[in-house]
């Protein structure tokens, strides 16, 4: 099937990195490059993972001169991609060992965009018995995502590298995955659904997936800042984000 490109962006991950790192090496799809910049991190997170890319070729770490936002630190990994396939994991999220072998089944060679299922974890690994996009199926355009029909998890994406002509992260400190979603199924394509949990996606105490409130005006700011969609569209759109937050299941 081809090479496929990992993108991770890193900052402070020295407690969950290595762990990230075991989970792709660990895959049964072995041809694989995994990118990741660091943005800066203040603790050890650099020396791990160039640690790391010592012992396995596959592994190129890069590193931002300042601390500029996971947006800066992906698009630095996506500048440097050479797979067909461009796959992205947070650096503190885990994959199910056939997680790349089952997604690249499914995608085929008919889809340019999938996504998975996925659990979440605490912060020492265990299961909290949530899980996300396992209850819908099908594919998702532009205007679901709007609407957050899915809530696609950046670590279950999976992109054809050639159908796009540009997968660049918007500049934004927080949602820049999401909005990136929006840009590419404008083009459109849509996300399939591979409603399988074959991701675990880790809640850390100060993550912004805790705060309902930034979560909000996140999801509001894209709307009216990144999209430029008129107010009574964001005012539906964002109605439609809510009451998914509040009753999905």
């Amino acid at each position: 099937m081809g090479l496929i490109s990992i993108i991770t962006a890193t900052y402070n991950s020295s407690d969950t990195v290595e762990k990230t790192y075991q989970s792709i090496r660990e895959q049964s799809y072995t041809e694989w490059e995994w990118l990741i910049t660091d943005d800066c991190s203040t603790d050890n997170t650099l020396e791990i993972i160039e640690g790391i890319s010592q012992k396995d070729s596959r592994v190129k770490v890069y590193s931002n001169p300042v601390n500029s936002g996971a947006a800066v630190s992906r698009n630095n990994s996506l500048n440097h991609v050479a797979g067909t396939f461009i796959a992205f994991i947070d650096s503190d999220d885990l994959w199910q060992p056939n997680k790349l072998d089952k997604q690249l089944d499914f995608m085929g060679n008919n889809i340019d965009f999938s996504f998975t299922g996925y659990g979440l974890i605490d912060e020492q690994g265990s299961q909290l018995d949530k899980f996300v996009d396992i209850n819908q199926s099908g594919a998702f355009g532009y205007h679901d995502m709007l609407k957050k029909k899915a809530t696609l998890g950046c670590s279950t994406v999976m992109l054809r590298r050639n159908a796009f002509t540009d997968i660049s992260m918007p500049l934004l400190r927080t949602g820049q995955d999401y909005a990136t979603w929006l840009k590419l199924l404008k083009s459109g394509k849509e996300a399939h659904l591979l409603n399988e949990v074959l991701t675990h996606y880790r809640i850390m105490p100060n993550s912004i997936s805790r705060n309902k409130f930034k979560k909000a005006k996140r999801q509001w700011q894209i709307y009216r800042g990144v999209e430029k969609l008129p107010l009574l569209t964001s005012v539906i759109c964002f109605y439609f984000y809510a009451y998914r937050a509040v009753f999905r299941k």
